[in-house]
């Protein structure tokens, strides 16, 4: 049992986001929440006091029923009520008759018990506490809190004085005041409330996509005034030779030979040069991916460290680790629940050590399996090797290590 329950969280909870993790958290707990109040203020006091008469006997067990009926479909709508609060979809028309219906109904035969004298005073009071809450958290969900309250406030009134004219009990009527009105605020701030700690959530989390896409934006654009850099001045210049060769071979002018072998020229040095611009963007550089990655890292709100102790590398070798701190930081946002992430670069006896550890592991499975396999093709083409799995129970530490043949200096960052 407790491994099949593992495997679910695994298979389900380890691959939520934060923001769905906290609203699956929050959905459950009001899944729980209305049968728990149904359980201990209306099940357990009616039961316990209801009268050994065939008319109190089946009032009770049909309030029971209602009761029950009502939990159920609450759960059932707990989502749709959720979704219409986050913004998400529209409220289907005629959402709450149901629910209003079986409210009333069981509503009216708790009082007719009261007029019968067939239960305890008390026993009536906290019944209709367990009865309201199943409504009131999901209505408060999707009215404004001025209209839930004023709402609130004139179906006391009304309840309150049915109740008063069936027993009759001056005293009760505050009490059935009281716990009328305790559930109405429980059931607001145990539900709006939540919701609006999801929304503010989900906000935070859109916030986050929003500032990755401007990133990968604003690399397009980097990349795209590099090539125009590199492009505009050559190709101007390559039409204008071009233009003035044209007419000197109109006029049989031996020049224009001399032009178009220098828009040749051009033209080949254009490509170098452009193929420079894309193969900078191809090589990962060390340097730069690391400050990426803790940048990256962070805004996700991982408290990420880099330590770099590495100077003077050669390039294929920055190129390869580079490529493994872009791919680690990936499999850190991607898979697992990290709160801590390290990075650290070290030279040890003529050989280069990169080290990725984070907590929040789920399982090794779950840490990119393809991706470390293309990182072990490139740090093998410079003689690497990379080990990756979990150190502890949700620990994960990927080790690439490559050898370096000149003198490196240490230079820590």
């Amino acid at each position: 049992m407790v491994g099949r329950i593992r495997r679910w969280q695994q298979r389900h909870w380890g691959e939520r986001s934060k923001a769905e993790r906290v609203e699956l958290y929050s959905v459950l707990t009001w899944y729980c929440t209305v049968w728990f109040m149904m359980a201990c203020w209306l099940l357990l006091p009616l039961v316990g006091g209801l009268a050994l008469r065939p008319v109190a006997v089946v009032l009770g067990a049909l309030v029971a029923l209602l009761g029950i009926l009502q939990c159920a479909l609450s759960n059932k709508l707990t989502r749709t009520a959720l979704d219409h609060y986050l913004g998400r979809a529209e409220l289907p028309a005629g959402t709450y008759r149901t629910p209003a219906v079986l409210l009333g109904l069981a509503l009216a035969l708790l009082v007719a018990l009261a007029g019968l004298d067939a239960a305890p005073p008390m026993a009536i009071r906290f019944s209709i506490g367990g009865l309201l809450l199943p409504f009131a958290l999901l209505y408060g969900l999707t009215v404004p809190v001025g209209v839930f309250l004023r709402r609130s406030a004139v179906f006391t009134v009304l309840l309150t004085a049915a109740v008063g004219l069936a027993d009759r009990d001056g005293v009760g009527l505050v009490a059935t005041a009281a716990i009328i009105v305790f559930q109405a605020v429980f059931a607001l701030l145990a539900g709006r409330c939540g919701a609006w700690t999801l929304a503010v959530l989900w906000e935070a989390e859109r916030a986050r996509e929003i500032e990755a896409r401007l990133a990968v934006a604003e690399e397009r654009l980097r990349f795209g005034r590099d090539l125009h850099d590199v492009l505009g001045r050559n190709l101007s210049v390559i039409s204008l030779k071009s233009e003035l060769a044209v007419q000197l071979a109109r006029r049989g002018r031996p020049e224009a030979v001399e032009q178009m072998i220098e828009v040749q020229r051009i033209a080949q040095e254009s490509q170098r040069e452009v193929r420079d611009v894309v193969r900078g963007y191809r090589e990962a550089d060390l340097l730069v991916e690391l400050a990426g990655a803790q940048g990256v890292l962070t805004a996700a709100g991982i408290v990420c460290e880099v330590r770099a102790e590495a100077d003077g590398l050669p390039a294929e070798v920055q190129s390869a680790l580079g490529w493994v701190v872009r791919e680690a930081a990936t499999n850190v946002l991607r898979h697992g629940d990290a709160g801590r992430c390290a990075l650290r670069l070290q030279v040890r006896e003529g050989r280069v050590v990169l080290t990725v550890e984070n907590d929040g592991a789920a399982d090794p499975t779950g840490s990119g399996g393809s991706g470390l396999a293309g990182l072990r093709e490139r740090l093998a083409a410079v003689d690497g090797t990379l080990e990756a799995g979990l150190v502890g129970k949700d620990r994960f530490r990927l080790v690439a290590e490559v050898p370096v043949k000149q003198e490196v200096s240490g230079v820590a960052s």
